[in-house]
Protein backbone atom coordinates (compact mmCIF):
# COMPACT_ATOMS: atom_id res chain seq x y z
CA UNK A 1 0.00 0.00 0.00
CA UNK A 2 2.17 2.44 -1.02
CA UNK A 3 1.79 5.94 0.51
CA UNK A 4 2.16 8.63 -2.27
CA UNK A 5 2.11 12.04 -0.09
CA UNK A 6 1.40 12.80 4.04
CA UNK A 7 0.14 16.31 4.56
CA UNK A 8 -1.00 17.43 8.09
CA UNK A 9 -2.74 14.52 9.83
CA UNK A 10 -3.85 12.59 6.37
CA UNK A 11 -2.26 9.69 4.44
CA UNK A 12 -2.69 9.65 0.91
CA UNK A 13 -1.97 6.33 -0.82
CA UNK A 14 -3.08 3.38 -3.24
CA UNK A 15 -3.80 -0.39 -2.67
CA UNK A 16 -0.96 -2.57 -4.81
CA UNK A 17 -4.08 -4.62 -6.04
CA UNK A 18 -6.05 -2.12 -7.77
CA UNK A 19 -4.45 -0.93 -10.76
CA UNK A 20 -7.29 -2.74 -12.78
CA UNK A 21 -9.29 0.15 -11.27
CA UNK A 22 -9.74 4.13 -12.54
CA UNK A 23 -7.07 6.25 -11.13
CA UNK A 24 -7.87 6.68 -7.37
CA UNK A 25 -6.09 7.79 -4.05
CA UNK A 26 -7.11 6.65 -0.70
CA UNK A 27 -7.08 9.45 2.66
CA UNK A 28 -6.55 8.50 6.01
CA UNK A 29 -6.71 10.16 9.29
CA UNK A 30 -6.52 8.27 12.81
CA UNK A 31 -10.06 6.11 12.06
CA UNK A 32 -11.46 8.48 9.45
CA UNK A 33 -11.18 7.23 5.57
CA UNK A 34 -12.16 8.50 2.11
CA UNK A 35 -11.63 7.12 -1.36
CA UNK A 36 -11.40 10.01 -4.71
CA UNK A 37 -11.52 9.02 -8.07
CA UNK A 38 -8.58 11.76 -9.74
CA UNK A 39 -10.11 12.36 -13.55
CA UNK A 40 -12.40 13.92 -12.76
CA UNK A 41 -11.46 14.62 -8.92
CA UNK A 42 -14.76 13.69 -7.35
CA UNK A 43 -15.46 11.90 -3.98
CA UNK A 44 -16.39 8.37 -4.22
CA UNK A 45 -16.63 6.87 -1.02
CA UNK A 46 -16.03 7.64 2.93
CA UNK A 47 -16.58 6.97 5.96
CA UNK A 48 -16.23 9.27 9.62
CA UNK A 49 -15.27 12.76 7.88
CA UNK A 50 -18.05 15.28 8.41
CA UNK A 51 -18.59 17.23 4.88
CA UNK A 52 -16.55 20.38 5.54
CA UNK A 53 -13.66 17.98 6.19
CA UNK A 54 -14.30 16.16 2.96
CA UNK A 55 -14.78 19.87 1.28
CA UNK A 56 -11.07 20.34 2.20
CA UNK A 57 -9.96 17.17 1.24
CA UNK A 58 -11.70 17.58 -2.50
CA UNK A 59 -9.53 20.80 -2.55
CA UNK A 60 -6.80 19.06 -1.33
CA UNK A 61 -6.71 16.46 -3.89
CA UNK A 62 -7.35 18.94 -6.67
CA UNK A 63 -4.35 21.07 -5.53
CA UNK A 64 -2.08 17.70 -5.69
CA UNK A 65 -3.64 15.89 -8.45
CA UNK A 66 -0.83 15.64 -10.91
CA UNK A 67 1.41 14.64 -8.45
CA UNK A 68 -1.33 11.85 -7.01
CA UNK A 69 -1.93 10.15 -10.96
CA UNK A 70 1.51 10.99 -11.59
CA UNK A 71 2.40 8.45 -8.49
CA UNK A 72 -0.28 6.13 -9.99
CA UNK A 73 0.55 5.72 -13.34
CA UNK A 74 4.58 5.21 -12.29
CA UNK A 75 3.01 2.51 -10.13
CA UNK A 76 0.54 0.57 -12.67
CA UNK A 77 1.75 1.30 -15.75
CA UNK A 78 -0.33 4.30 -18.79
Amino acid sequence: MPTVLRVGPYRLFFYSQEGREPPHIHIERDQSWAKFWLDPVRLHDSGGFRGTELGRLAALVREHRDTLLGAWHDFFGA
